[in-house]
């Protein structure tokens, strides 16, 4: 009994990454980076959507915190998208999508947000690939999904983050903060998540 429970453990362990930093697009999916992916992560969104050709690239983000030191971009949505601007992507071709200031669930009210966007511009997509980092993807795809609805395809393309290694995540403070958090906050979603009225 002891060997199976540690050997569960350890399997848990050294899977839990994977399963959390999934990436998974969809063909032909619509490009859309969440605005809190650092920099280093917008080489692989400029690279992906000149790869697939496509009219419109968003950015979805919430407010910047007052008293930050780049707080004149307002949101966040703003601020990568002058990122993006300045590492040689033409702004005519970027859509920010700021999102309200909420206390929770601040990814579905992204995705909601670009969900009204839509809407109100009569664009009728129905395939999105949401760039994000790191652990952050299984949760990010469950909430866009959810926003969404079920007429929509949801992927998902998950950066690498760069502040611990992936493949032994256990070894550093940032990365067993950043799964064990991320695991407890899916769980969340999977299990007690309700989209408000």
């Amino acid at each position: 009994m002891l060997v199976f429970v540690v050997g569960s453990f350890v399997f848990a362990v050294r899977t839990i990454h994977s399963f959390l930093a999934v990436n998974a697009p969809v063909p032909g999916g619509v490009l859309v980076v969440e605005g809190w992916a650092p920099d280093y992560a917008l080489a692989t969104v400029i690279a992906e959507f000149k790869r697939n050709h496509q009219p419109r690239l968003f950015v979805t983000g919430g407010p910047l915190d007052k008293g930050a030191p780049l707080v004149a971009y307002g949101n966040l949505a703003d601020l990568t998208a002058a990122s993006l601007v300045r590492l040689g992507v033409n702004a005519d071709v970027i859509q920010t999508i700021p999102a309200p200031a909420v206390q929770q669930d601040r990814t579905y009210a992204s995705a909601v947000a670009l969900l009204s966007w839509l809407r109100q511009h009569e664009i009728m997509e129905t395939n999105f690939n949401v760039v994000t980092v790191g652990p952050h993807a299984r949760r990010t795809r469950l909430l866009f999904q959810e926003a969404m609805g079920r007429g929509c395809r949801v992927g998902v393309i998950a950066i690498t983050n760069q502040s611990y290694d992936a493949a032994h995540w256990w070894r550093s403070s940032e990365g067993v903060r950043t799964v064990i958090g991320e695991a407890i906050a899916y769980g969340y979603a999977r299990l007690f998540f309700r989209p408000p009225a």
